[in-house]
């Protein structure tokens, strides 16, 4: 049975390779879950992706635009965005790298249906 890795550094995410078409270096999967390494250079260029995501900020800072809504971020900060919302890194600085966690189902997790009264 495939045991993914328990620990994951910073530096092995800097070092591991693009695949090809992607922008983000894939470093443990299990089931629908994925962490990926994103260290765009200039300009984030992403498009909406089919499920939801955690960005965790390692360094820089800069701004998070999500469907329209625009907030600060810097190194230690986790930001959230569901499925098919677009959404963009801008104005950040060089040293700019975060972890990126995918996970659940295609379109995303639906929110709890609420409490009938």
């Amino acid at each position: 049975m495939f045991q993914p890795p328990c620990r994951v550094t910073v530096a092995e995410a800097k070092a591991a390779p693009l695949p090809a078409g992607r922008s983000s270096a894939l470093l443990l999967a299990h089931g629908s879950l994925q962490l990926r390494w994103y260290e765009p250079k200039g300009v984030d260029a992403q498009t909406p992706h089919i499920h939801d995501e955690v960005y965790v900020v390692v360094s820089g800072s800069g701004w998070f635009v999500r469907a329209g809504e625009r907030v600060r971020f810097g190194a230690g900060d986790a930001l959230f965005v569901r499925a098919g919302v677009p959404h963009r890194f801008e104005d950040f600085s060089d040293d700019f790298g975060t972890w990126v966690i995918y996970y659940g189902p295609d379109g995303g997790e639906l929110p709890p249906e609420p409490a009938s009264p």
